[in-house]
């Protein structure tokens, strides 16, 4: 399967992939439609690829293609129309004195570690899978998600008086910035750390002269992605058009 006519994808090709338990809704299967070769995808390609619906997971890039759902929906902020409401104001002066870095993709154990400590807290598995893995599993299961990229990317770390509180991995496309994925420090539950991360990701982002702010998906009956909802003005890819 391939995509049609825009030159930087022509020497592309696309399958879609076997069904898998989706990750965002109970008791349904998902598949990729899988972009390949990957050495091919670079940043010009990337680029093209995310206006179409595309992200990316490591070197692995794809868009949702399951034959009975079209609930994944891809979405990004308008940049120069973005206005906060209180409740992000109050979320942003909050966690005002959090200092950050920008650092190359690569394996930092004190990410990891974090990373760990937040996929337990809030993305734990059940039992039996939790037991078929080792921790090397694990640790290469995170190297090959958020520490290998064939385009431009950073890891942004936030801390406050030296202690790691907070990692995002972000991608540099031609007409934005794409938040990959954030995770952070989940003990405090007053703390707005996630939304947060969007603000100063959007403040950034302006700073680099480009419109977008990528989100990922949103998925209306998913309560993970329901913070999106909040960052207005937010256009979707419906139909192959972007629209509010």
């Amino acid at each position: 399967m391939t995509l049609p006519n825009e030159a930087p994808l022509q020497k592309l090709q696309f399958y879609v992939s076997t069904g898998y338990r989706c990750g965002y809704l109970p008791n349904k299967l998902a598949q990729s439609l899988v972009a390949s070769p990957q050495h091919l995808i670079n940043a010009d390609v990337y680029s093209s690829l995310i206006q179409q619906g595309f992200r990316r997971s490591g070197k692995f890039v794809y868009r949702p293609h399951c034959e009975d759902c079209r609930e994944c929906v891809a979405v990004r902020i308008i940049l120069q129309d973005f206005m906060p409401n209180r409740s992000q104001k109050r979320a942003y002066k909050q966690h005002q004195n959090l200092v950050a870095s920008i650092l190359p993709v690569a394996f930092y154990e004190e990410h990891y570690a974090l990373y760990a400590a937040y996929q337990k807290a809030r993305h734990a598995k059940d039992e039996s899978e939790q037991a078929d893995k080792t921790e090397q599993e694990d640790v290469e299961q995170y190297q090959n998600f958020l520490c290998q990229s064939n385009i431009e990317s950073v890891m942004v770390e936030f801390r406050e008086n030296g202690q790691l509180k907070m990692v995002s991995v972000i991608d540099l496309v031609h007409d934005g910035v794409s938040a990959v994925y954030t995770f952070y420090e989940t003990g405090d539950t007053k703390a707005s750390l996630g939304t947060f991360n969007v603000l100063w990701q959007i403040e950034w982002t302006k700073t680099l002269n480009v419109p977008y702010l990528y989100l990922g998906y949103w998925i209306k009956d998913c309560q993970k992605m329901a913070y999106k909802q909040n960052f207005k003005p937010l256009e979707k890819l419906l139909e192959g058009q972007w629209g509010e």
